[in-house]
């Protein structure tokens, strides 16, 4: 019975999406309970998935030998999904009070609801064409989330981003195409699948094929050099930029690249290997240079995205350092990566939503106008820079601690550059919140007599998150169990 449930899971929002346009309903209200009412459902189906992990398998369609659309959640697509169930409904409901003025709201649930069960679909995906499927559906239906507002940056970004995601997908069907013919099977099996048998030993051709699979998957997750899309695609509305950046497409893009290197290639063929230090170098690279860009930033919401850029990779460095601790960090800041920063990017919504500021020159005095959003802010800032007692510390210790037991010398490179981002990340991040709580000597309120807190809508998802987040960081063990089960099922 599970398994039917899995197909249920993701089928449920893509169908119940595509519909939105056609139903008359009347009030917004009623839309907005229908729509509501699915993704909780959803997200309901899921916990039970992940509390009761079927053990069967669900073939949705077969074309032929290894080629399906089959399902099957483990214990690594339980982090995916997790993130996934919790946060959907609440980025759902910010979303209704945050899109009452931009139009076209039925196109952009449409999108938005579909783009839960696609993503969902890659969660749960049992082989490497399944993945790929749902892959390249998220990219077919966030295009027209990027799109929405139809403005001149609004294109450009849309051109951007397909661009890259068409190259980063021609990329993994490479890779794809190569564990289809030289694999013992599609299926993601802990160890990996390849069979140097099959091409006679040669493991460059293998450490080359991962290279490019890796870097292709890696362009969602904003890996440098692919990374200018995501800063781009700051100019769609706040719900879909927070659902680019902290969880559904950028983590798809990092929940890719783990499955390739764990449950494809296989880390024992590529511990050691060229093909892991050219990878580590790049992420290293774009660590530091995601934090550099943000500290430049202006713009708001653009600074957020390009400390997302930083952030996705020390999932990545996790992900490459191939060895149990290196994996629990990954999956640690996979999980807190997406509170910490689809919380900023809500405030930063709020803020646009109440008083249409964009850039960070004009946020003086607004923590005395809205101190529950800015107070929410200042805490997400201080989860990124790895404060103790918050959810960021305890990812980025376990990133720490897998850096140094590699004995790799990249390892502790990339250490070094995970304390320069901390560094980076409290100056970028708390300009924002002195700004705010501390304008200059003499500052007329008057000008921002106008600005207030958004109503409950938006603050109650706020909330929930930080709470989360405290939860995370003054209980660490509840994460830490959880994560120690998954990377137990795959070494």
């Amino acid at each position: 019975m599970n398994s039917y449930i899995m197909v249920i899971a993701v089928l449920l929002p893509i169908l119940g999406g595509v519909l939105i346009p056609f139903l008359p309903f009347g009030k917004r209200n009623i839309m907005a309970a229908y729509i509501e009412i699915i993704v909780l459902i959803t997200s309901v189906l899921t916990f039970m998935l992940i509390f009761n992990r079927p053990a069967d398998a669900f073939v949705l369609f077969r074309f032929t030998g290894q080629l399906s659309i089959s399902f099957r959640l483990d214990a690594t697509g339980s982090v995916f999904a997790t993130i996934l169930a919790f946060m959907w409904p609440l980025a759902t409901l910010y979303s209704f009070e945050y899109m009452k003025h931009e139009g076209h709201e039925k196109i952009f649930f449409m999108f938005y609801t579909i783009t839960f069960g696609v993503t969902l679909g890659i969660a749960m995906a049992e082989d490497i064409v399944t993945l790929y499927f749902f892959y390249e559906m998220l990219t077919l239906v966030t295009v027209p989330l990027v799109l929405h507002t139809l403005s001149r940056e609004a294109v450009l970004a849309t051109r951007t981003y397909l661009y890259y995601s068409i190259g980063g997908a021609a990329f993994a069907f490479i890779g794809m195409i190569f564990v289809l013919m030289y694999g013992n099977t599609s299926n993601f099996i802990p160890g990996g699948v390849m069979d140097l048998s099959k091409m006679g030993g040669n493991i460059n051709l293998l450490l080359l094929v991962y290279v490019i699979c890796f870097c292709g998957f890696s362009v969602k997750a904003a890996m440098c050099p692919f990374s200018d899309w995501l800063p781009q695609a700051g100019v769609a509305p706040t719900p879909v930029t927070a659902l680019l950046h902290a969880v559904a497409v950028v983590k798809a893009g990092a929940f890719a690249t783990l499955r390739i290197t764990y449950f494809s290639f296989g880390t024992e063929l590529l511990r050691g290997t060229w093909a892991q230090y050219l990878l580590m170098a790049l992420v290293i690279f774009t660590i530091v240079y995601g934090c550099s860009r943000a500290l430049k930033e202006t713009h708001l919401k653009r600074r957020l995205a390009w400390s997302t850029v930083s952030n996705l990779s020390y999932i990545l460095f996790g992900v490459l350092l191939m060895s149990p601790i290196g994996l629990a960090g990954a999956l640690t800041h996979m999980l807190s990566h997406a509170l910490m920063k689809i919380c900023a990017f809500f405030c930063a919504g709020a803020v646009i939503y109440k008083t249409g500021r964009n850039y960070i020159h004009q946020l003086d005095g607004f923590g005395k106008k809205m101190p529950w959003v800015f107070g929410i802010y200042t805490v997400s800032a201080m989860a990124l820079m790895g404060v103790p007692g918050l959810c960021g510390f305890v990812s980025k210790w376990y990133l720490a601690k897998g850096a140094v037991e590699s004995l790799n010398p990249l390892g502790y490179i990339g250490l070094a550059a995970i304390l320069v981002s901390a560094l980076l990340t409290a100056i970028y991040m708390l300009t924002v919140t002195v700004r705010a709580f501390f304008p200059e000597k003499g500052f007329d309120f008057e000008k921002i007599s106008d600005v207030e807190d958004p109503n409950w809508v938006m603050l109650l998802p706020l909330t929930i998150f930080v709470i989360a987040m405290f939860i995370i960081g003054l209980h660490p063990q509840i994460m830490v169990d959880a994560v120690a089960g998954v990377v137990a099922s795959v070494f």
